[in-house]
């Protein structure tokens, strides 16, 4: 078999390539996934796939049983809540440091990205969306040179990020998501640290709203 030619290591490829379609619900949970049906659909050997799988596993979002076989993680809302305790913690640190470093060229890379989230609404593609919200995010903790930081936290938060996803997906009302995104960036604009660490975690609680209406409309999503 001809291993697909990708950047960085095959493994690296197939970890990132199956975490997108597990955070994003394309691989849904409680849905049943194989080493050779994986490796089949990207054309590698089964090693990587196997130390992908072990790697998608110590981030609970693979449950792999010797005898059933490997399974999609259910949401588990406790890693739900801390993830976003963790986001909330830290997040709020970082929007106050922005209001203090952030310069013109950290203020633009914000505004071009929230004018794309702006287009998203227009055509309403919430896939890209959930990337642009992902990414305005970054761009704080980049912005402050704490890039480390953050990925350690999207390690800890693949449970957070499908609940948004499902919330994504299952509501279009997504206004208030790229609004908040536009305040935030105002108050940044503005030194206005207060006023952003308060907008932060009330942007961060926002599925928080409704996960009892999500789990109730998609109870087999959920642990």
């Amino acid at each position: 078999m001809q291993t697909t030619k990708v950047s960085g290591s095959t493994r690296n490829y197939v970890y990132t390539t199956l975490k997108k379609k597990i955070i994003e619900l394309e691989l849904k949970p409680g849905f049943k996934i194989s080493e050779q049906e994986i490796a089949d659909e990207l054309n590698v050997s089964r090693t990587p796939v196997r130390e992908a799988f072990l790697k998608l596993s110590q981030e609970d979002l693979l449950n792999i049983y010797p005898q059933r076989g490997t399974i999609i993680s259910e949401i588990d809302l406790e890693l739900v809540e801390e993830g976003r305790f963790i986001r909330e913690s830290i997040e709020s640190a970082i929007v106050r440091e922005a209001c203090n470093q952030f310069g013109e060229e950290e203020l633009f890379q914000l505004e071009t990205n929230i004018t794309m989230q702006a287009l998203c609404l227009k055509k309403g593609t919430y896939h890209r969306l959930f990337e642009l919200d992902d990414q305005f995010h970054q761009l704080l903790f980049e912005g402050c040179n704490k890039l480390r930081t953050w990925e350690m936290i999207t390690k800890m938060n693949s449970h957070f990020d499908r609940l948004r996803m499902l919330r994504l997906a299952s509501n279009t009302d997504w206004d208030v998501v790229v609004s908040q995104h536009e305040e935030i960036y105002r108050y940044i604009s503005l030194k206005q640290s207060d006023h952003a660490e308060e907008l932060i975690i009330k942007h961060l609680n926002l599925v928080n709203f409704e996960k009892k209406d999500l789990r109730k409309h998609y109870p087999q999503y959920f642990k």
